[in-house]
């Protein structure tokens, strides 16, 4: 079976109060999910949700299609940048080292592929992740960004 997921990631200034929202859909289940962080980025929230939504998954080797609306994301992995990235081990700068090895991970248990939508459109999965990633990111009882506030991020 496959698994259809969509993702979005917010940030309140960005830096500032993030949060990630997931949907994920199994034939005729629906899952979602959401968290928020008191200081991150989007892009570190568009990454995280991405990653939540993968270890939200019980049996290994599941067929995954993600949508996600972040560029960022979605070329790392479809354009082999985050292949150099490990290969070179974040040389230069590259932010995000702890998520990403953390994605790369998880991704290894399924079959993941990614496709790029354009947010804050006509697509009423991504903008149903956008409410929850905002609202998650305006809650209160903010998580910390570990990864972030240690500078990883």
């Amino acid at each position: 079976m496959e698994i259809v997921m969509y993702t979005d990631g917010s940030s309140r200034g960005n830096p500032g109060p993030g949060g990630y929202g997931v949907i994920l859909m199994a034939g005729d289940k629906r899952k979602e999910l959401s968290g928020g962080f008191r200081k991150t980025t989007n892009n570190r929230m568009e990454l995280l949700a991405v990653i939540i939504g993968l270890e939200a998954l019980k049996k290994p080797n599941m067929q995954v299609t993600v949508y996600s609306d972040s560029q960022y994301v979605v070329k790392a992995v479809k354009e082999g940048w985050l292949k150099k990235w490990i290969a070179t081990n974040f040389a230069g700068g590259k932010k995000n080292p702890d998520l990403w090895l953390r994605y790369h991970q998880v991704s290894l248990q399924h079959q993941v592929k990614f496709v790029w939508v354009k947010g804050h459109a006509d697509n009423p999965f991504n903008n149903r992740c956008d409410v929850l990633a905002t609202t998650a990111a305006d809650g209160k009882h903010l998580l910390v960004d570990e990864g972030y506030e240690q500078g990883a991020g």
